[in-house]
């Protein structure tokens, strides 16, 4: 059966989606989930909202899926322990340290990859199942042939989002928020930029980056059919009344099968984005999937009645099986749940009947009458001696309290014996001045200056490598090339990939940058040795410390992480840190280049988007397909902070050029010899000083 997974962002809008026929629910504790907007629960609130659950057979799934930081580390884990003693069923996972700690503290719980981990490829999964993941959820983008084929070959159960609002960005890649205002989505506090106005190269009232909410009501059975183990519905931020509305729909087309007309209109009510989309589902990507919230009155009415579904009485969930026996002497009642929990009580001594004996049939109508309870009868065995009586109120109260006896058992909390988190070691760095690293995206970048500065490594893509192999074998000769993967692999291009690493290792190039964990499994397959990326948002020693038993040859910090947190940071495996290029913010699988004029022009470059304050992001592609990636206007820049990088224990710190021509990679070079003063008009710190929330 496929579960259905609703949003909780409030004890309200939870008893909105048990009520409305959730299987199971999600919501976040405190301040490690990625819904820091949301009123979310206190840890003494969760203790009600798993009991309030657990007597309604329904799931409660912990979001725990935000970065956490060495200092914030004792404080997830008393969360883990919390949630635990509390008997949540699963927790849901971003950050490898996480998982490290949710293992070690409580592993009797199973682990949900969390979207934010950008799986999106069966390898990803394959490492997550090797890591004692349970369940993944699959990114957004993919489609319904992906999630099939994925879904078949999975070793552990697949999750797919099944209807609420899109992120423009790969969830995990996004930095744009935490870029412009220092919030980061990595870290639940994404301030929404993409929902705001841009213009290609200037300006204009267009909302390239806002996509419609997903709507994939009609292909539930089909989800359901391929072995789907989740249905996730999103919105957590959103009020109750939408919560009870869209859970309410997604049931009923599971139940029987069918979408009706009031149906669609009741999702479209409840909130749309000038209707809704299932482009990436279907694979019809382009400007159709593109559209803003249009404010609308509130319909009083319809929120009224909406109310009513969780408001006003107990929905009943859960089936039980009734057995009473009424004797000349005795008469008893016991109940069983669908888990097998039996509870029993003794009703009064049956008298002798003196007009109208019981029947069984009337006793069974008897307790059928379970209203207001979380139960229904979905069987019932009587046995009744005839001649004999028993009054209607003594077989209420019966039935009563034998529900109350089995509403306890099922609120009680399983005991299961907690461990304290193991000490998480720190590493020390490199004392001396770090090495310089170059990143590269075209070839005409690789300049004699920069050969003859000769780079620890010099990262190319991919793409670039195999496309002009004598130049790449001469390449190889000079410098330690190491090629770069594109952000994102499909399954349908994992093989196109592999066959361009294995020339490349003909060639001489045997390392390759990757900065997704669905990655690394197929680069071993093809013997490369992987160094790790940005974008695998390492953040914490405890990440660190994943990343050298992931066998990574190096690895570059999360660039939301600060200078001290950076210093302070295990260095487990040789750590490189950005200092200077344009950081790349979001990667889309929508073209940002074909959403303004239609047709796909991304290989002409010089696009941006500019926002209302004047702000320029220029879009580059990922690797050589049409995905995008929207890159910060200003340019990072350490290279005049050198003396205080060198002080962080760094391996190497690197420069990325991306939209630099020969003439400014040769400037920017010189300059990191001989640095000159910072340009606040031009340049940034990042969020290496200030950090993010």
């Amino acid at each position: 059966m496929l579960e259905l997974l609703a949003p909780a962002g409030s004890m309200e809008a939870l008893r909105a989606a048990v009520q409305n026929g959730a299987n199971a629910v999600y919501l976040g504790c405190g301040q490690f989930n990625a819904r820091q907007g949301a009123r979310n629960f206190t840890a003494q609130d969760l203790a009600e909202a798993v009991k309030y659950c657990h007597i309604r057979g329904v799931a409660v799934h912990l979001a725990v899926n935000t970065l956490v930081s060495d200092k914030e580390t004792a404080e997830a884990a008393q969360l883990i322990a919390q949630a635990a003693e509390c008997d949540v069923d699963a927790f849901i996972v971003q950050d490898l340290g996480v998982v490290r700690l949710c293992k070690q503290i409580a592993p009797h719980i199973p682990i949900h990859g969390s979207t934010q981990m950008t799986v999106h490829n069966l390898a990803g999964v394959q490492l997550c199942a090797g890591w004692g993941f349970t369940r993944v959820v699959l990114s957004r983008e993919l489609s319904r042939e992906e999630i099939r084929y994925i879904t078949a070959h999975s070793p552990i159960e697949i999750e797919v989002f099944g209807h609420g609002a899109l992120c423009m960005c790969y969830s995990g890649q996004c930095y744009l928020s935490a870029a412009i205002g220092g919030r980061s989505g990595n870290r639940g506090r994404c301030a929404q930029p993409c929902r705001q106005s841009y213009g290609y190269n200037r300006h204009e009232n267009k909302y390239p980056l806002s996509l419609k909410d997903n709507c994939l009501v009609q292909y539930v059975k089909d989800l359901e059919a391929m072995g789907v183990a989740s249905l996730k519905l999103e919105g957590r931020m959103k009020r109750p009344e939408y919560v009870a509305a869209v859970t309410a729909v997604y049931r009923q087309a599971l139940d029987t099968g069918h979408v009706t007309q009031a149906m669609l209109q009741t999702l479209h009510t409840a909130f749309n984005r000038q209707g809704f989309t299932d482009g990436y589902y279907t694979g019809r990507l382009g400007p159709q999937m593109f559209g803003t919230r249009q404010e609308t009155p509130e319909d009083t009415a319809w929120l009224r009645e909406i109310r009513k579904t969780y408001e006003v009485g107990e929905a009943p969930l859960v089936p039980v099986t009734f057995s009473a026996h009424i004797t000349a002497g005795r008469s008893s009642l016991a109940v069983t749940d669908p888990q097998g929990r039996s509870c029993s009580v003794e009703g009064p001594q049956p008298e002798q009947a003196r007009v109208a004996e019981l029947t069984e049939e009337a006793l069974a109508d008897r307790l059928r009458k379970t209203g207001g309870t979380p139960y229904y009868a979905a069987e019932v065995r009587c046995h009744v001696v005839p001649g004999v009586t028993l009054p209607a109120a003594a077989i209420n109260q019966m039935r009563r309290d034998v529900l109350n006896m089995l509403t306890a058992q099922r609120a009680r909390r399983e005991v299961k014996r907690l461990s304290k988190p193991a000490p998480v070691r720190r590493m020390p760095g490199n004392r001396h001045h770090p090495a310089l690293t170059v990143q590269v995206t075209g070839l005409e970048q690789i300049t004699p200056r920069l050969l003859k500065m000769q780079p620890a490594v010099l990262y190319v893509p991919l793409h670039l490598l195999t496309q002009s192999p004598d130049f790449t074998r001469e390449l190889a000769n000079r410098a330690n090339v190491c090629a770069v993967l594109p952000k994102i692999i499909h399954d349908g291009e994992m093989e196109t990939v592999k066959q361009a690493m294995v020339a490349l290792r003909r060639l001489g190039v045997r390392e390759v940058l990757v900065g997704n964990l669905g990655h690394i499994l197929p680069a071993r397959d093809c013997r490369m040795d992987v160094r790790g990326d940005i974008s695998l948002n390492l953040y914490s020693s405890a990440a660190m410390n994943i990343a050298r038993e992931l066998e990574l040859v190096s690895a570059a910090v999360s660039v939301e992480m600060t200078l001290p947190q950076i210093r302070d940071v295990s260095k487990a495996v040789p750590t490189e840190m950005l200092c200077y290029g344009r950081m790349p913010l979001m990667v889309t699988e929508n073209c940002l280049i074909q959403g303004r004029t239609g047709a796909c022009s991304c290989q002409q470059g010089n696009a941006r988007l500019t926002d209302k304050t004047g702000a320029e992001f220029p879009i580059i592609k990922d690797g050589n397909s049409c995905r995008s990636v929207l890159l910060n206007g200003k340019k990072l820049n350490l290279l005049d902070r050198q003396q205080d990088l060198s002080r962080l224990g760094l391996w190497a710190t690197r420069l990325y050029f991306t939209t630099e021509n020969p003439n400014e990679v040769d400037m920017v070079l010189r300059s990191y010899r001989e640095p000159v003063p910072f340009d606040p008009g031009a340049c940034t710190r990042g969020l290496y000083l200030r950090g993010v929330e």
